[in-house]
């Protein structure tokens, strides 16, 4: 016998979740299916759990350079088991969270391995038992997974996705990271600071590739000067796990191939929609390079049948995920939410220095036909950056000539993640340069960088 639902969410990641709080806000008789942990890869695997591990290495680096502060500490070192263990405990702690959430919320969770049977009906296997669900409305959100290189999938001893890099069974010594996105260069720098000797190669010109090139560049300058070897516009192929580590050949953009053996190699080159075995074939769903479908609320082709988060497509951001959700169930209840856009989301890589930026590269704008108007402004000029011993990176603000639009906005060093997003309202509220200018910032913070890179791009700096 099935149970009815007004909805039904395959997946409980922070789309899943999210879209699930707010339909029982509505009124919503919910359940949510998860086939593994609630909280999804970000949460439990993800977006947490890294955070924990750069707050260690980020700790482990002041402590090795406490005589800058003033201060002594003996005999600093590690025990990585404890560091894994914190970042497990960080996860667990917040997996509860979630579940208090879920109870608290009136929503029926359905552990097991679910698929659609129709276009509102999953049938959830948990061993040898099987249970129906029926729903008005049914939305997708099963994430995606890291993507293997061709020929040579991770075995978690020698050749890691960032699933087995967040438990190390050893310390790398010598370690590989293939792709310099925001996973890999996250992992380079959290190893890196552990003491590991990282060599990331990526296939573009630039590491952080999605970034600003300026942003780009600065980055590469400074993780080489921590110790990093970068190869950029380069591929790597045969990769051969042995008993004692990895032989991988590294290929230049001049043809030049090297090979040499690492102790590790992560591989950090994309995601992969989990699409499959989930009945979208049987069921006519649109899928297109391997992403669902959707119109700007998340609905596909078939009617009560909905999509959000990794499934949909780029950028597969967490954040990018829960406001989907929650455009696609107001749309359920009848509401009227603004279409979903992601011409305002933020992106941040959490290394160290850390990257933030929202909006429109100044290459992008530039190519788009726009007239610009560009600030930056150093950290070195920042006192509250000088007095945390911070004073590297700079910000960088991207304007129509025109207008005064912000069309984009660009971060590197200590903070940015938790800066970028005073930008983001900037952008969602339409604001120009005129009001940034006339906006008081406190002194002494770093925010203080935001408004003299708006000044900045009118020529109007005051600290440089």
């Amino acid at each position: 016998m099935s149970e009815a639902f007004d909805l039904a969410i395959l997946g409980s990641g922070p789309g899943g979740y999210v879209a699930a709080i707010r339909a029982s806000q509505l009124g919503m008789k919910v359940a949510i299916v998860e086939r593994e942990r609630l909280g999804g890869i970000c949460l439990n695997w993800g977006c947490i759990p890294t955070k924990a591990l750069l707050r260690t290495s980020e700790i482990y680096h002041y402590m090795q350079h406490a005589d800058a502060y003033g201060l002594s500490v003996a005999n600093v070192s590690f025990d990585l088991s404890k560091i894994v263990e914190r970042s497990r405990k960080v996860a667990g702690q917040l997996n509860a969270g979630v579940k208090g959430l879920m109870k608290k919320n009136n929503i029926t969770v359905v552990e097991g391995l679910g698929a659609l049977t129709e276009a509102t009906q999953i049938t959830v296997t948990t061993g040898d038992t099987t249970r129906v669900l029926e729903a008005t409305n049914v939305i997708i959100a099963t994430g995606a997974r890291a993507r293997d290189l061709p020929g040579t999938p991770a075995d978690g001893q020698r050749i890691w996705t960032y699933r087995h890099a967040m438990v190390p069974p050893a310390m790398p010594t010598k370690l590989l990271v293939i792709g310099s996105g925001a996973i890999g260069i996250e992992f380079a720098s959290f190893y890196s600071d552990m003491g590991a000797k990282v060599t990331v190669v990526e296939m573009l010109d630039l590491i952080l590739p999605v970034e600003d090139a300026e942003i780009s560049a600065h980055m590469a300058k400074t993780l080489t000067k921590q110790g990093m070897i970068l190869v950029t516009g380069a591929k790597v192929a045969d990769v051969m796990p042995g008993p004692d580590g990895v032989a991988a050949t590294i290929t230049t953009a001049d043809g030049q191939a090297k090979t040499e053996t690492y102790s590790h190699v992560i591989v950090a080159i994309g995601i992969v929609s989990n699409l499959e075995n989930i009945g979208l074939e049987t069921l006519g769903v649109v899928v297109e390079r391997g992403r669902v479908k959707v119109d700007p609320w998340g609905m596909t082709n078939v009617a009560g049948l909905w999509a959000i988060g990794d499934v949909t497509g780029a950028p597969w951001l967490a954040h990018k995920a829960s406001h989907e959700g929650i455009v696609a169930v107001e749309k359920i209840a009848g509401l009227e939410p603004h279409p979903f856009k992601i011409w305002n989301i933020p992106g941040c890589t959490y290394s160290r220095p850390q990257v933030a930026s929202v909006g429109m590269t100044e290459a992008a704008a530039r190519e788009a036909g726009h007239d610009l108007k560009v600030g930056r402004f150093p950290f070195i000029g920042n006192g509250k950056a000088i007095a945390l011993g911070e004073a590297d990176g700079f910000v960088k603000t991207v304007f129509d000539a025109a207008t005064g639009q912000l069309l984009g906005a660009h971060m590197i060093g200590a903070e940015v993640t938790e800066l970028i997003q005073g930008y983001v309202i900037a952008r969602q509220l339409e604001t120009t340069e005129a009001e940034l200018m006339e906006t008081v910032f406190a002194h002494p913070t770093l925010s203080e960088m935001m408004h003299e890179s708006v000044l900045g791009a009118y020529g109007r700096a005051v600290h440089f």
